[in-house]
């Protein structure tokens, strides 16, 4: 007779008709048991200090304690071919870490031993003891309602949109509690994609969930680790400005976050697969129709509830949704050049002369450009077009910033203070429509009280504009060649008295006289 099982409700069964009284014969006729089996259970419950007729109750306890006695499960007896694997167990694990199969295992071995394993035993001992076990799959206590949300990126599949082939992308959101789901469509995957399928996602929702639970696309992450990831600073300030903390999962995990994993399938084929969409706006208004009409009202199969009504407990629960849109940064690095400016995005901005060829950490939105070194912030500029500049007078050098601004007035204070007489010229310099191309001549002027003092200058100008000569070159050769306050060395015109020795008579130069004597 074949080896029969009995299942704990039979055996139970067994025992609680054997306590009302019943023989052998009867329980093994009603049960399809043995009376052999019958009686082992019978003698293991007796030999625990039970008596038929006498009120016994069976309970889980005396049920264990008999089926541990007549079932014990004693390990099977080891044959001769596992005892050869196991005596060469070295052998054969390095065999599998070399890429061996089993076939060429069992040929090697029996080169080896002379003795021929058979393949299923091989097999079957590389799996028990030399393999290592498949990680098992725990199923996590769902999340309180409104935490947690599980995102993910995903690639739809290509599409005709406004006439032209393309690549679509979706962005899944799902809560963890209710399964609820949110599909938006995109066409990549960039960090500005991520952002708007977001935004979308809280207004969806209705609000924002303190918890993200992603994976690490580039977006996010910019290096993956399971304890210490280096997150993407412009997200991060995005997940600051909406009130969210990121929870990456492991790399190559999908089990991590499986309720979006989950999702990801149904969707593409439920929403896109055999569709056909005008544009992408008509790709997202599909999707969003069927969040809340079909994924929404289904009957999950895990939860058995419709999603959209579960969501509603869910809902007061979340973070208020944002009333205004977000105004997206981006942080970059840059180098302040030699003329204390920065291009940021193709756009250029002053900064403190002092900081020539520093490397500082820039971040710019739609509004602002704000620069930082380390974490001290530096300045701040309006954003302004690309190909324009946004240049800050107080950034230039000591002296300098009417250059920048072109301010000719401070120019001609500045040079009043050096005097009285080089005042005069620089005005007499700065007259007329086009003064900004003689403003170098003041700045020349400038320099020259520096180096000869400012009394020399004053000189120098008084006797240049004597003579309307306003030219600062002209004044830089006379402090140069030291031609202040020297006597008049020209010499005096020629009297009538001081008879030159080549002079002539005019009668020499008369044409008249020339003309007789020829003719005589």
């Amino acid at each position: 007779m074949a080896f029969r099982e009995l299942s704990v409700v039979l055996i139970r069964e067994i025992l609680r008709r054997w306590a009302a009284g019943e023989s052998l014969r009867n329980l093994a006729a009603a049960t399809g048991a043995d009376r052999k089996t019958v009686r082992r259970y019978v003698a293991a419950v007796q030999r625990a200090g039970l008596k038929a007729g006498n009120g016994v109750v069976i309970d889980d306890a005396i049920l264990d304690k008999v089926v541990a006695e007549v079932l014990p499960g004693a390990p099977p007896e080891i044959g001769p071919a596992r005892s050869l694997c196991r005596q060469h167990h070295e052998q054969i694990a390095e065999w599998v870490r070399a890429g061996n199969k089993g076939p060429t295992i069992v040929r090697r071995l029996a080169n080896l031993t002379g003795a021929t394993v058979p393949v299923r035993t091989l097999t079957r001992f590389i799996a028990e003891e030399i393999a290592e076990p498949e990680p098992t799959t725990m199923r996590l206590v769902d999340q309180p309602p409104g935490i947690v949300v599980e995102v993910d990126f995903f690639e739809v599949g290509r599409f005709m949109l406004d006439n032209e082939e393309t690549r679509l992308y979706a962005l899944a959101c799902v809560a963890a509690y209710s399964r609820h789901t949110f599909i938006w469509p995109c066409l990549g995957t960039r960090l500005v994609d991520a952002i708007e399928g977001l935004e979308a996602a809280w207004a969806f929702f209705g609000g924002v969930f303190p918890v993200v639970v992603t994976d690490n696309p580039k977006p996010f992450v910019i290096e993956a680790d399971p304890l210490k990831p280096t997150l993407n600073e412009d997200f991060l300030e995005y997940a600051q400005a909406r009130g969210f903390v990121l929870d990456l999962a492991r790399v190559r995990r999908p089990r991590d976050k499986p309720k979006v994993e989950r999702t990801v399938s149904y969707s593409r084929e439920s929403i896109f697969v055999g569709e056909r969409f005008l544009d992408l706006a008509h790709a997202r208004r599909a999707a969003q129709q069927w969040c809340a009409e079909i994924a929404g009202q289904r009957i999950h199969g895990t939860t058995r509830r419709r999603p959209l009504e579960a969501f509603q407990e869910e809902l007061p629960l979340l973070v208020p949704k944002p009333d205004t849109a977000y105004n997206p940064a981006t942080w970059t690095n840059g180098k302040v050049g030699r003329d204390g400016t920065m291009t940021v995005s193709k756009a250029l901005y002053s900064l403190p002369h002092r900081l020539c060829g520093q490397r500082l950490r820039v971040r710019y939105d739609k509004d602002t450009v704000r620069f930082y070194d380390g974490t001290t912030l530096i300045k701040v500029h309006d954003r302004v077009g690309e190909g324009l500049r946004s240049l800050d007078p107080s950034d230039a050098p000591e002296g300098k910033s009417e250059l920048v601004q072109r301010d000719l007035g401070t120019l001609q204070k500045r040079a009043a203070q050096c005097g009285e007489d080089v005042g005069a010229y620089a005005a007499e310099l700065l007259k007329g429509p086009e003064a900004w191309t003689r403003a170098r001549h003041v700045h020349r002027l400038l320099r020259l009280c520096n180096t000869y003092g400012a009394e020399a200058v004053n000189q120098a100008c008084k006797e240049a504009a004597q003579v309307s000569v306003f030219d600062a070159t002209c004044v830089q050769t006379m402090l140069e060649k030291g031609r202040l306050n020297q006597p008049d060395v020209t010499p005096p015109p020629a009297t009538s008295s001081q008879a030159s020795r080549f002079s002539r008579s005019s009668a020499e130069f008369s044409l008249h006289s020339k003309e007789t004597d020829h003719k005589s």
